[in-house]
């Protein structure tokens, strides 16, 4: 049944005007091309009020990249492309085109230009280790190979805009943690990365922020394996959970469980983070911001076979965009698979071009093949309620006073923090406006979430401040399994993460093993 809609409009003339190429967000090794390039793979973002105690001021801003770092995966571990630009871009005024952009670049240096030596037999050499003692304040003398990076705060368009640099407050150089490799290389973890969290000076801005680049323990709750085997499980929760919503136990269903973890509490990743005044990147703007996140690297790479540390290669050209990250799952779960590769490629500008993905998804289509009549796809095409979650904001939530059809997170920063210890994992359609989709927070279960949306809850009443509220979107009759509760049973919460900046808890370490569960 096909209905018109304000936002309907707004999506058919995007697409009668729209002459650019599509991009969708990437996530975990979602595009054949980023699978190739691991150290540039924006695996998510999050965007979010800070709710650490006294920081409601600021917004908080995390992009992580390189997926599925294995804790102690030596000697080499997981340092950054020195080639590649990574991007935290912010849309403050609805035009789909970044305000302000915070740009990292990172350096690899060898120490004393060798690393660390050692006298083999009357012959000084350098190690094939990283490091060789404990490792446990930054640029520790028993560590032979120091990465540091520098941020530059670029307002207008990110390559032609003014450009300033975001420096360490009192002066100094920034430098990222070495990673894990387990207590009797670096004894307290927490302790020695704590060291990296930096004060900075923000060029416009009458507060300072706060950065943090470095590895982390992996959040991404998600049953994997599972879910791409065609779904070998019936993803509705079988268990009575508060947290997840379901009163009445699902026959067969599955149940909240860590076993059904393939990331927490088994990988790390990279965590790029800055604390930003919230008054630095509203701009004019009705307090509304857009985010995503991206990774570039030079247009021509020409290998060398006489390859050094400094120089493996030759880079030349303008920066090429290979990966982007606005909402998650988008490109998992979304985009067809022919397109995957150019949606991480352009700017939000142009996403508009391949609506018919968002209007018209399959993942709904696919688990009702799968299921049959317990997994019935809603029937409201267009899918006003993902246009809304995916391209222009909820109206009544997080949408910008000027609605340009894009993908990005939106969070609207009027919205007070919700603490910690009274998050809810199911984000806003738990009652939490101050969770996903209004902005993400570590803690919230996006899989869960979009999962629901995707088979229609948003057209079915939500509770906003206690009040069942129909958002207009769509009807209940549309979603005959809108209120199902979906899931794929790999459990997360706030209580997951830490209650400071960056949230992300320190990386797992090498060894010894095993882990604790969270």
């Amino acid at each position: 049944m096909r209905r018109s809609s304000s936002i309907q409009v707004a999506v058919a003339t995007a697409l009668i005007l729209g002459s650019s190429a599509p991009a969708w967000s990437s996530s975990h090794r979602e595009a054949p091309n980023i699978t190739e390039m691991p150290k540039v793979d924006n695996t998510d973002v999050y965007a979010f009020r800070s709710y650490e105690p006294n920081r409601a001021g600021f917004v908080t801003l995390i992009s992580n990249f390189q997926p599925d770092e294995g804790p102690g995966n030596g000697p080499n571990y997981y340092t950054m492309d020195p080639d590649a630009l990574y991007e935290i871009m912010i849309d403050s005024n609805g035009d789909a085109m970044e305000d302000t952009t915070f740009q990292f670049k990172f350096k690899n240096t060898l120490r004393n230009g060798t690393g660390l030596t050692i006298n083999a037999g009357g012959k000084v050499l350098p190690v094939a280790l990283r490091h060789l003692g404990q490792v446990t304040v930054p640029n520790d003398p028993d560590l032979g190979e120091n990465e540091t990076y520098t941020v530059t705060q670029v307002k207008g368009d990110r390559r032609a805009g003014t450009i300033s640099s975001v420096t360490k407050t009192g002066g100094g150089t920034l430098y990222k943690p070495f990673d894990n490799a387990g207590n009797k290389s670096i004894p307290s973890y927490p302790t020695y990365s704590d060291q990296f969290i930096y004060n900075v000076t923000i060029p416009g801005c009458a507060a300072g922020g706060r950065v943090f680049v470095g590895q982390r323990e992996e959040n991404f709750a998600v049953n994997l394996g599972p879910i791409f085997d065609l779904v070998d499980f019936v993803p509705i929760e079988g268990d009575s959970n508060l947290v997840y919503g379901n009163g009445s136990p699902f026959a067969g269903g599955i149940t909240q469980s860590d076993y059904n973890q393939e990331l927490i509490n088994k990988r790390n990743v990279t965590s790029i983070a800055i604390e930003v005044p919230i008054s630095c990147v509203t701009g004019n703007g009705n307090g509304v911001i857009g985010v995503w996140s991206s990774a570039s690297l030079p247009q021509s790479r020409l290998l060398k076979t006489n390859p050094s540390y400094t120089a493996p290669d030759t880079q030349s050209g303008a920066y090429v965009q290979v990966s982007r990250l606005g909402m998650p799952l988008v490109n998992e779960l979304v985009i067809g698979l022919p397109k995957k590769d150019l949606f991480n490629a352009v700017e939000p500008t142009a996403d508009i071009a391949l609506a018919d993905y968002v209007t018209n998804p399959t993942f709904p289509e696919i688990l009702q093949v799968l299921f049959g009549s317990a997994a019935i796809a809603p029937n409201n095409f267009p899918r006003n309620d993902l246009v809304a979650l995916f391209l222009t904001g909820i109206a009544t939530l997080n949408q910008q006073a000027v609605v340009t059809p894009s993908e990005m997170q939106r969070l609207n920063t009027k919205v007070t923090p919700t603490p910690l210890a009274s998050q809810k994992t199911l984000g806003v359609v738990a009652d939490d406006l101050a969770g996903y989709p209004n902005g993400r927070r570590p803690g919230d279960d996006t899989v869960d979430i979009t999962l629901r949306v995707a088979m229609g809850r948003l057209c079915h009443p939500i509770p906003i401040n206690g009040t069942p509220t129909q958002l207009g979107l769509c009807r209940p009759a549309d979603a005959p399994s809108g209120l199902v509760a979906y899931t794929d049973g790999a459990p997360l919460n706030a209580s997951y993460t830490m209650n400071r900046f960056p949230y992300l808890n320190p990386a797992l370490r090498g060894g010894p093993r095993p882990q604790t569960t969270p």
